[in-house]
């Protein structure tokens, strides 16, 4: 009872509209990631019912590398401050070549968020400059707000932290156009996290990966599923000590699981 009231009032910090009688701790989440033998945590906040649905809530206030999953707020100072003009604007790639194939042309800003391209947004963020970034973090309270060191790279050396609460918080935000930029801002970023469209649902996601050999293989997806024009936001964070874990292919597939899970996916929602 003490972690479900303790809970209780994280969420209500965020979203104003908890009580224990809308508040769920899923215990049979932990199936799924022990399928994938990894350990993490899951949320969903159904907004119709102002439900929330979660599975180890212990760690979901603890914060990590956003890793790409900053690429939603880079995007957004990015779009806001003019240095991406729009969803089109190209950047020329360097001819470097990376470990991912796509990365290695000139890609838009919409291909380079479904690619994830480290490159396309360490331009951004080097076109920003630090003082801006820094008061854009700020006034968005994101995370730790630590921006120290190299400005192409905070995202993904564990500089800045954020946790799931705080993600789920972001997404959700940005879906009602409730974050401090303008509305066509938001409107192309909530664009280009549009992964899957079909009769049944929608999906729009960013994921992250970070892979430090001082810290657990961690993994991201945020974002939120809609379902006959009712939105479901979702925060899910994979952990796993084994370096070489797959981490791409298998967070989505547990992501998946889990929504399966729920009924979503089917039209039913």
């Amino acid at each position: 009872m003490r972690l479900a009231l303790a809970a209780v009032v994280v969420f209500s910090l965020l979203f104003n509209s908890c009580s224990i009688n809308n508040f769920t701790i899923d215990q049979d989440l932990k199936k799924y990631f022990d399928q994938y033998k990894v350990t993490g945590s899951f949320a969903l906040f159904d907004n119709a019912q102002g439900h929330f649905t979660i599975y180890d809530s212990a760690n979901f206030r603890k914060r990590y590398s956003p890793a790409s999953t900053f690429k939603i707020v880079n995007s957004l100072i990015g779009l806001e401050t003019g240095k991406i003009f729009d969803e089109k604007m190209i950047i020329q790639w360097d001819g470097v070549e990376r470990w991912v194939k796509d990365w290695n042309q000139d890609l838009t800003m919409e291909q380079a968020f479904k690619f994830s391209s480290v490159y396309y947004y360490q331009q951004v963020a080097k076109r920003i400059g630090r003082d801006t970034m820094q008061q854009w973090i700020d006034t968005l309270q994101y995370g730790n707000k630590n921006i120290s060191g190299p400005i192409d790279s905070f995202w993904l050396n564990n500089t800045i932290q954020i946790s799931p609460d705080e993600q789920l918080g972001l997404v959700k935000r940005l879906y009602f156009e409730q974050l401090p930029f303008q509305k066509r801002t938001q409107q192309i970023v909530r664009k280009v996290m549009l992964m899957e469209d079909n009769s049944l649902y929608k999906l729009s996601y960013k994921t992250g990966w970070a892979n430090n050999p001082k810290s657990k293989n961690l993994g991201w997806v945020v974002g939120w599923i809609e379902e006959n024009r009712h939105p479901y936001f979702f925060v899910l964070l994979v952990q796993t000590e084994d370096s070489d874990y797959p981490m791409v292919k298998n967070k989505m597939a547990l992501l998946k699981d889990i929504l399966k899970h729920y009924e979503f996916m089917e039209g039913k929602k």
